[in-house]
């Protein structure tokens, strides 16, 4: 359907070709969750769901988008964006142009079609993919000459000052670094980052969508962030050198512990804990060790679930029966590892199940899914993939003023 449908809407709207057509992937993570604005590290890849846009200048000053998957559009002044509150879709695009006007970069009118198959709200990041996309598209047709990891911190900014999202960097990370059948470890703090190979012929990704949306910015992800920093804070005054929480060992943590009210505690200690946790990952997938990678999976789920508290019943259910299914599965070690994924309160459980065990796995997760939550279960297996990237350029581009 994509990106031939994206291009079709394009032509009938704006009655031209156009001019870029860029794909801008989805993200999974693997392990290493809410690590990212704590310093620490992350474990994501790109996948093969994408947002897709359908670009070309204007010659006024008028920015015109079309989202095609809401069926809706907007068209405003380029000297005049200020935040949607009715068409929230919109910020994630216009927030990329705000951060380049600080930057003092002249931007130019523009047509706008954009949609694709990142399920909204199943914690896929497909408003990172839309503000990555969106990035990359303009640093193309303006030819600014940002890097990837600039897109990358254009994008985040775009979500921190103008959608008000105070997420960290790994979403738009994933969709901008990704590589075809590997992960990527992002240290979060210094910004290096590794490829890992992640190809198996035994297992395969497959995401169940809770069908809860999650949205972040009215949920408590900024609590659980402002959470970490009041700890961090509290540890400072007899730990002058800590930042972050990836500053933080285990062995001070626990030094501290009684210092820190309760609630305080439980995030910090989840944090830390999953910060450690990456980093065997990574030994476990070096040495093809995947038994003790999905063994951390669930681990990270409990921590999620108990202590960061960001974890809702469905998720919880979908993790359980992952394991219930391994008890009543004729193959073993059916599924090795599941966690929700995401920043939480809704999404997707991610999944290692074997491929041999792939077709009972997804009957059993749907049948016990809908009797105990009377509607669809929906599954996607995905495969990891390369990330944003210009699919065809059709005609020259206009240059920066």
């Amino acid at each position: 359907m994509y990106p031939q449908t994206v291009i079709e809407h394009y032509q009938t709207i704006f009655g031209e070709e156009p001019t870029i057509v860029v794909r801008a992937p989805g993200r999974i993570n693997l392990i290493g969750e809410h690590t990212d604005y704590n310093g620490g590290y992350v474990l994501p890849a790109a996948i093969d769901k994408a947002i897709w846009f359908a670009a070309g200048p204007r010659q006024d000053t008028r920015l015109s988008f079309f989202a095609l998957d809401l069926a809706d559009n907007i068209e405003v002044d380029l000297h005049q964006i200020r935040q949607q509150a009715h068409k929230t879709w919109a910020n994630y695009l216009l927030g990329v142009i705000s951060e380049l006007h600080k930057d003092g970069l002249k931007t130019e009118g523009l047509n706008l079609v954009f949609g694709g198959d990142v399920p909204l709200g199943a914690g896929l990041s497909s408003s990172a993919a839309v503000e990555s996309g969106m990035g990359h598209l303009l640093n193309e047709m303006l030819h600014i000459g940002f890097s990837k990891m600039d897109i990358v911190q254009l994008a985040q900014r775009a979500e921190n000052n103008f959608v008000g999202m105070q997420c960290g960097i790994m979403d738009m990370f994933a969709s901008v670094m990704g590589k075809k059948k590997h992960v990527v470890r992002l240290d979060c703090r210094s910004l290096e980052y590794e490829y890992f190979p992640f190809e198996t012929n035994e297992y395969t990704i497959v995401l169940c969508n809770s069908g809860v949306k999650h949205a972040l910015v009215d949920s408590e992800y900024n609590v659980r962030r402002q959470e970490a920093e009041q700890g961090v804070a509290i540890m400072k005054e007899q730990l002058p050198g800590i930042k972050t929480l990836r500053d933080v060992s285990p062995e001070q943590f626990e030094q501290q512990a009684h210092r820190l009210p309760e609630v305080v505690y439980r995030r910090c200690k989840y944090v830390i804990q999953e910060i450690r946790r990456v980093e065997v990952a990574c030994e476990a997938l070096k040495s093809g060790d995947l038994v003790t990678f999905g063994q951390l999976m669930y681990q990270t789920h409990e921590g999620l679930q108990h202590d960061y508290e960001v974890s809702c019943p469905e998720l919880d259910f979908l993790v359980d029966c992952t394991r219930e299914f391994n008890r009543v599965s004729s193959v073993p070690q059916a599924v090795l590892g599941s966690r929700m994924m995401g920043g939480g309160f809704g999404g997707c459980s991610i999944n290692l199940v074997r491929k041999t065990a792939l077709s009972g796995f997804l009957t059993y997760m749907k049948a016990a899914f809908e009797a105990n939550w009377n509607r669809e279960l929906v599954c996607h297996e995905v495969n990891l993939t390369d990330g944003v990237a210009t699919v065809h350029i059709t005609e020259p581009i206009l240059q920066p003023k």
